[in-house]
């Protein structure tokens, strides 16, 4: 791994993880805010319990090492949650601001997962295979 992707990697992962953490908090704690708009977008109140549990665990199992099919798992709960939440604020006619932090949360998502190192990535058995008679 280049220099310049490691740096583009954690920068990422800093701020994917930072974003998730407190926007985690924000919904655990059920803020009045949080809690009024997902009322707007038709959801029902626990599962901002369900999304701040599973964004702390996601952020956990990305920045801890090893457990490569974890963090797959974990970006993809990410990829889905910050997608799905893009589409729900379309879907109720929200403006272009509130599609500002999904979609920032979405786009650090992907860079992450792009520029992730080569030990925080799953390879396949069939890979692993090749490697070893390589």
């Amino acid at each position: 791994m280049t220099k310049r992707n490691k740096i583009i990697y954690w920068i990422a992962t800093g701020w994917l993880s930072l974003g998730m953490v407190s926007t985690g908090i924000v919904q655990l704690l059920k803020v009045k805010e949080e809690a009024d708009m997902m009322t707007h977008l038709g959801y029902p109140l626990y599962f901002l319990t369900i999304l701040g549990i599973w964004k702390m665990l996601g952020v956990a199992a990305v920045l801890i090492p090893k457990f490569s099919l974890l963090k797959e798992w974990a970006y993809a709960g990410f990829f889905f949650a910050m997608s799905g939440a893009v589409f729900s604020h379309l879907v109720v006619g929200d403006d272009a601001k509130a599609l500002f932090g999904p979609l920032l949360l979405l786009t650090l998502t992907v860079i992450s997962w792009y520029f992730r190192p080569a030990d925080r990535k799953a390879v396949s058995v069939n890979q692993q295979l090749v490697n070893s008679l390589i």
